[in-house]
């Protein structure tokens, strides 16, 4: 069995994941939905107002990813070897993403950390249907595609 200690990664990482929406949430006003933010970076933008909105989802951007590769150098773990997926799979894998996040009205980050902790029903009901929908895709791949 596992010591507690084992969890302080995770749950180090869950505090600085609420804390990061709390600041944007109060310093900004704005909800740490991370495919609306990448998809308003996307967007093509028309005035400087729109290009300094555009400033802070870059770097909000830049600060997931430097973040987690800040962690894995102080913290470098190994993960088996398996065979990467077809760019065929990952292809559809990724439109299936989009297709759901859009349908969901947005992504697990801005419907499960901020709309939960906002009380928010829709983005409680869409969490509830991520999670019924990942446990049953994992269940179908484990049981019936092995």
């Amino acid at each position: 069995m596992e010591s507690l200690i084992s969890y302080l990664p995770a749950f180090l990482g869950g505090m600085l994941i609420g804390l990061s929406a709390l600041l944007l949430f109060i310093g900004l006003g704005r909800i740490a939905g991370i495919s609306g933010i990448v998809g308003k970076i996307l967007q093509q933008s028309e005035s400087d107002n729109q290009a300094n909105d555009k400033l802070w989802r870059v770097l909000f951007i830049l600060g997931l990813i430097i973040g987690a590769a800040i962690y894995h150098f102080f913290d470098p773990f190994t993960l088996p070897f398996r065979q990467p997926p077809s760019a065929w799979f990952m292809i559809i894998a990724g439109l299936l993403v989009g297709i759901g996040t859009y349908i969901g009205s947005g992504c697990t980050s801005g419907h499960g950390v901020c709309g939960i902790g906002r009380f928010s029903i829709r983005s409680m009901s869409a969490t509830i249907i991520f999670m019924l929908t990942a446990g049953i895709t994992v269940f179908v791949i484990k049981h019936v595609f092995a």
